[in-house]
């Protein structure tokens, strides 16, 4: 017996340090794989064509794990890109002579339509050098198109399409399951919230006369500025992009180049063949291109200046929660912390707070914006809009020095509300199970989600909602120096686009992220004498490696298997972290 325990221990001693061994050698090659991507540096040729083909996710910010997003399955890399480092590659090609041009060669783009803004505003900058820009598909999504629009001439495959078609927003509602499951649903939005309407899925089978009155302004003014930038750069008018919307013209590839949206119906090798033309060589020869993602690690002809002066750059980005929060979220322990040390920085001279979240939890947004109340005494605070700062996104940009957001940024959706659950039904008449209590005081059941809210309860949380919706108000009366009765008026949980908000007073100037950077450095009387530095400071990579393997793994199987439905799997996560009071964007959409 005491042979075969030794001869047992022996062999679980032997597996286990042979995997310690194996994970060991596994680690190092990560990091050694990961310090190679990191230090490699990619030379560019002479007549080289910069190749665009966004195929993931554009946030904000770029993160420095390069295996973020990597898929050990199939071992290819879906690494989401960062709007910041896609505007410094733009700028870079742009002042690179080795670069002749770029080849927009892509059918969709992954990104919102204030981020397709943002960089469709820095091609046009690249444009202006003299270099040029060409575009090819086999069909175009219509943000891509939006994109490709502004390029010296634009192809598509023969038997391609435009799914050119005006904006739809669908909501999708809850009420239905939640019947079925008899799941009670009570809301408390206070007097006058009648735009509030992110609680609808779960009270409504449709939208309310009001959320569909706020849906139509918001779409038409977002469809208004896409097709006004097409107009100006294709020499299309307004009224025929409507009228080829409307008709579904742009199904038939010749009616695309018949009515001037393409320059001409190509397949992909002719196009190349274009390319080498226009960089010098012969048909025979290779075109000589680079990658986008390769040109990351292209260095910059310019030299970084030597200064003491920063301005700092807080990404706020996702919904936001109490606490640390996730990689897509916003913490306001973790944005509160970075505003801090922004702050406390004697050498930033100026922040600029990039926001772009449908709110989320009250109380988190205060947490956060007082850290921009306090910053914005000391130096000077920009926000910039993303795609989307709205209720308690805007809520943490009332503070602010000033505030740019873009035409089509989803912004205002001031007001709050609280959801409280009624599971009785679900646990007594579908499965079975009843509960029962005792208690010490009247109300110690506050708030028990096993049976309906008691009036006196749903009374004193909606005397809550109304006081934090007023301090909402009178915060945003005091910050934009309006009158509360204005800005109850412009309220009640309705959204604006960028353009609308300009004229309501809630924003100050229409720009990007690079147009709050020039402004926060002209404040605070910096010239160009600056370097950014980027908060919150990033973990250790090996730490978003690990954290990467562990916490996203289901995300990214669901991703994988739900594809384009995943949406809608998103949808119920957001009303699942719909905890305590919110405010949030009144709806959850999927605009296409």
């Amino acid at each position: 017996m005491k042979q075969f325990i030794k001869f047992m221990f022996a062999s679980f001693l032997g597996t286990l340090l042979t995997l310690i061994v194996i994970w060991v050698i596994f680690l190092g090659l990560i990091f050694g794989m990961a310090s190679m991507a990191e230090k490699q540096e990619v030379k560019v040729k002479s007549n080289t064509v910069l190749d665009i083909d966004w195929k993931t996710p554009i946030y904000d910010r770029a993160s420095n794990n390069p295996f973020e997003g990597f898929d050990f399955a199939t071992m290819q890399s879906n690494r989401p890109l960062g709007l910041n480092v896609i505007l410094k590659n733009i700028e870079k090609a742009a002042n690179d002579p080795d670069i002749d041009g770029i080849f927009l060669d892509m059918e969709t783009v992954p990104a919102g339509v204030s981020t397709l803004e943002e960089i469709r505003a820095k091609l046009l900058e690249f444009k202006k050098t003299g270099k040029f820009i060409i575009s090819y598909a086999n069909g175009y999504d219509q943000g891509a198109y939006y994109l490709a629009s502004l390029s010296d001439e634009i192809y598509m495959n023969p038997n391609g399409i435009i799914l050119f078609k005006g904006l739809n927003a669908q909501l999708a509602f809850l009420k239905g399951l939640l019947d079925k499951l008899d799941i009670g649903i009570r809301v408390v939005r206070g007097p006058g919230n009648k735009y509030k309407s992110a609680v609808e899925p779960l009270i409504y089978n449709k939208m309310s006369v009001a959320n569909r009155e706020q849906m139509e302004a918001l779409l038409n003014s977002v469809w208004g500025q896409l097709i006004l930038d097409i107009s100006k750069s294709r020499g299309i008018s307004l009224e025929d992009l409507n009228k080829a919307a409307d008709n579904l013209d742009l199904l038939s590839a010749d009616k695309a180049l018949e009515l001037k949206f393409v320059d001409g119906l190509s397949y992909r090798d002719e196009v190349v063949d274009m390319l080498k033309d226009k960089t010098g060589k012969v048909k025979d020869e290779k075109l000589t291109t680079v990658t986008f993602g390769k040109y990351t690690n292209v260095k910059s002809g310019k030299k970084e200046k030597s200064t003491r002066n920063r301005i700092a750059i807080v990404y706020a980005q996702g919904d936001i929660v109490q606490g640390k929060g996730e990689a897509n979220t916003i913490g306001s322990e973790t944005i509160a912390g970075a505003l801090r040390q922004a702050r406390m920085n004697e050498k930033v001279k100026a922040i600029v707070f990039r926001v772009n979240s449908p709110g989320g939890d009250a109380l988190a947004s205060d947490v956060i914006r007082r850290e921009v109340e306090l910053a914005k005494k000391e130096k000077p605070v920009i926000v910039s809009m993303g795609d989307v700062a709205a209720s308690g996104g805007y809520w943490i940009s009332t503070n602010a020095s000033y505030i740019f957001a873009e035409p089509t940024t989803i912004t205002g959706s001031i007001g709050v509300f609280g959801i409280i659950p009624d599971f009785k039904g679900l646990f007594n008449n579908k499965l079975g199970i009843t509960f029962d209590n005792v208690m010490t005081n009247k109300n110690a059941d506050f708030v028990d989600v096993m049976k309906p809210i008691s009036d006196y309860q749903y009374k004193k949380i909606d005397v809550e909602i109304s006081k934090i919706y007023n301090r909402f108000v009178n915060l945003v009366a005091s910050t934009r120096k309006l009158s509360a009765e204005y800005v109850d008026g412009i309220a009640r949980g309705r959204v604006w686009s960028g353009t609308d908000a300009l004229k309501l007073g809630l924003v100050d100037q229409m720009g990007g992220l690079e147009d709050a950077i020039a402004y926060a450095a002209k404040k605070a009387e910096l010239g160009e004498n600056y370097r950014i530095r980027e908060y919150p400071v990033r973990k250790p990579f090996y730490q978003q490696l690990i954290e990467e393997l562990q916490s996203n793994a289901k995300a990214r199987i669901i991703g994988n298997e739900l594809g384009a439905y995943k949406t809608y799997y998103d949808q119920i996560q957001v009303l699942k972290r719909m905890e305590g009071i919110q405010a949030r964007l009144p709806f959850i959409y999927k605009i296409d």
